[in-house]
Formats: structure tokens, sequence, C-alpha cells
């Protein structure tokens, strides 16, 4: 499908084109566009899933938009319309040599027009320009998602995990235990919509990855069964020599022992030894619990995503 969206205060050759699904060149050239704006910007404007979700033919409740200037792509946005609940998410970039021309503007517009003016768009490090931006479109703030970070080379103040009786440790058997780790996952996060809906293929996505490392995948299970009952899945991000306290996810009926804790220690032990300097992670500002229990641990805020959303 192919639709032209209506663009605001049409510059010369400027086109919106949308799509639910990209060609391989055309997924070429969005990649290459977040490439130069990642440079630019010293972050990624569209997450890990977003950019998973541009390849692989045609996702479910997944709409691309393509900005073009006279046929050359400046800015790109994906909509995601899978929350039974909640309004469609969105993500958008216009090239660093394109910007302060409006376009950032007309893909807002667009996607407004594209959900029935009920949206939500990430600003991921909270950029002015994006904050501007938002206001422009009559979007408010209504969530922080906070990156921490701590340094690696000095693990002293992190205790030896101790795990609750019955439970042990061992890594990820790929195949073995998807599906397994797909049900925990979805019940440790039933509250949080973008985790707790991953899917069989969006994991075989993560696990097609050149940073996918099982030995970085931890599982608890109780004995003698073996039941998964939590997990800390660990990300290395060589380039920028960080290592990611990617998710940590317990069972509800196994919270509130300390497992979590330990999984997050075990993790970050083995990050170290990888040779990573720094650990970072992600977790929402107003989850206070775990950021007194990541505070805990040594970590700081280090940069803020923010969403924003309309009010219909």
């Amino acid at each position: 499908m192919t639709t032209d969206a209506p663009v605001p205060a049409l510059e010369p050759g400027r086109r919106i084109e949308t799509l639910d699904e990209l060609t391989h060149e055309q997924a070429q050239a969005v990649l290459a566009l977040l490439a130069d704006a990642a440079r630019a910007d010293g972050m990624q404007a569209v997450s890990e899933q977003g950019r998973l979700q541009l390849r692989g033919g045609r996702r479910e409740g997944v709409s691309h938009l393509l900005l073009t200037v006279h046929g050359d792509l400046v800015g790109y946005a994906q909509l995601e319309d899978t929350d039974p609940v909640e309004a469609p998410a969105a993500e958008l970039v216009v090239h660093p040599a394109h910007r302060g021309r409006g376009h950032g503007r007309a893909l807002g517009s667009a996607l407004l027009a594209a959900s029935g003016k009920r949206l939500r768009v990430w600003a991921h490090g909270g950029k002015s320009a994006a904050r501007h931006l938002s206001q422009v479109l009559g979007l408010t703030l209504f969530r922080e998602l906070r990156q921490m970070r701590r340094p690696l080379t000095d693990l002293s103040d992190i205790p030896e995990p101790v795990f609750p009786p019955g439970i042990t440790v061992r890594t990820f058997v790929p195949g073995q235990d998807d599906a397994a780790w797909l049900a925990v996952n979805a019940a440790a996060f039933a509250h949080h919509p973008e985790q707790g809906s991953l899917t069989q293929r969006d994991l075989d996505d993560r696990k097609a990855e050149p940073w996918f490392d099982p030995k970085g995948f931890f599982l608890a299970v109780r004995e003698p069964d073996g039941e998964l009952v939590g997990f800390h899945w660990t990300k290395v991000h060589a380039e920028e020599q960080l290592g990611e306290v990617y998710v940590v996810g317990v069972s509800p009926e196994a919270q509130g022992g300390g497992l979590g804790k330990a999984l997050t220690a075990i993790g970050l032990r083995h990050l170290a030894a990888e040779g990573v300097p720094t650990a970072m992670l992600y977790v929402d500002a107003d989850n206070t619990a775990a950021v007194r229990v990541y505070e805990g641990m040594g970590f700081t805020t280090h940069e803020v995503d923010l969403m924003y959303r309309s009010e219909t």
C-alpha cells in the first residue's frame, strides 16, 4: 500500500509517501539516513525495535513514512499501531543537512492525520528541537525514560549474587528456551506493552543481530523441574564500548525475593569480564522502586528520552 499524506506549507518537490513495507533499497536508504543523524546527534533517532522493523517485509500495524524532496530521501517516520489500548506510537527523523525547513512538522502532521490525532511520539535525548516540535503539533509530555550508566572498572560495591533457595542460573539455549522465555517475559512485563508484547518474530530478529550472544543471556530456573522464573539479557555495544542491562525480568510469583537484583549483579559481572568499561540501562522515571535499586547499584542518569502524546 502507498498513500500520499497531506503536507503543510508544501516546499517545492516535497512529498510524503506512506508504505506498509519497504523494499531492500528503501530500508537501506532509511538506515543510511539514521546513521547520518546519529553521527550528528550522538544518539539514534529510532529505537532498536523500530530499526528492526525496517527489514523483513510487512509487519502488522507498522507503517513507514518517507519524506522526499525532488526524489531524495530527507526524512523518515515510523508509526506502530499494535497496542489495543494506547494510541499509536511514532518516531521520526530529518536528515541533519535538511533541518529547519519544516520537514519535521510535515512528518508530524502526517502522523497525526494517519493516527486520527491519537498519537504518541518519542523524542530520544529530549532535544530542544523535539520539544519545540511537540509544542507546534499540540502534543504534551507524559513519559520520561531514563538512560542510566555506571562504570564497570570496579565492581567492589556490587555484592556477590545470592539466589533464593532452589534457584540456579544457566544461559539461554536458542530454540530450546524461546517459548519459555517469551511466556515469562510476557508475564513479567504485562504492564509494559512494548516489552511484554514481544513475539517469536521479535525474538528471532534479535537473535539474528550481530550483537546477540547467548553467553550473556542468563536464565534463573527453579529446580528440580527447571521452570524458568527470571532472566537477565545483556548486550554489548562493541562500537560504543558499552555493556547494556538489556532487560531483566522476574515472573510475578518469584518477585520480591531479591532475584532481580541477583540477576542484575551476575549480568554486570559478565559485562565487566567482557572488557567493556561502562554499563547502561533504560528505566521509566516513574518506576521509582527500580530507579532506587539501580541507584543503589551505582547507576546515575546519563540522558533521557521523552514521549509526547496528543490530548484527544
